[in-house]
């Protein structure tokens, strides 16, 4: 049998997910976990780990990020140029205030994701916003994983008018 059934350009193009994060009950951990998947694309059928058929995510309201216990004051993110003595710590309340809630996440989503040569790649699709203010509106086709195409109004015509033709 084939192993090319299904894998057509249609199969691997990129839809846009938007993400409220202020919105959403989830903390930290099981938000990015779920952004991991959609970056790998392992809810399409398709799905190979050799290859890069993921998809953009959008988060907005990344201020107010919800974390668990006392993890936002706790939880300490280390960087080193490995130079000997320059090893540096933050705690995540640093980060908030220097970086803002995005840079957490994306630092969540990056420790999620495999650890090869696509990470960067799929890293990069990834857009955190601390606003609900981004630029990327009209590129959104899923928000919190519901179709958005269907209310649009030209699609609403053109099914109005493919019905009439019936």
């Amino acid at each position: 049998m084939s192993q090319t059934i299904g894998k057509t350009r249609l199969a691997y193009s990129r839809t846009w997910h938007y993400v409220d994060v202020g919105s959403d009950p989830r903390s930290l951990g099981r938000l990015a976990s779920s952004i991991a998947m959609f970056l790998m694309g392992k809810h399409k059928p398709i799905y190979d780990p050799s290859t890069d058929c993921g998809d953009y995510v959008v988060a907005v309201g990344c201020h107010d990020l919800r974390t668990t216990g006392k993890k936002r004051f706790q939880k300490k993110y280390y960087s080193h140029t490995t130079r000997p003595g320059s090893l540096k710590s933050m705690t995540m309340d640093k980060m908030f205030e220097k970086w803002g809630g995005g840079e957490v996440l994306r630092r969540a989503v990056r420790g999620m994701l495999p650890k090869n040569r696509l990470r960067d790649k799929r890293l990069e699709r990834l857009k955190t916003f601390e606003g609900l203010r981004h630029p990327y509106r009209p590129n959104i086709v899923r928000i919190n994983n519901k179709p958005v195409l269907g209310q649009l109004p030209e699609v609403k015509e053109a099914f109005k008018a493919a019905k009439g033709q019936q």
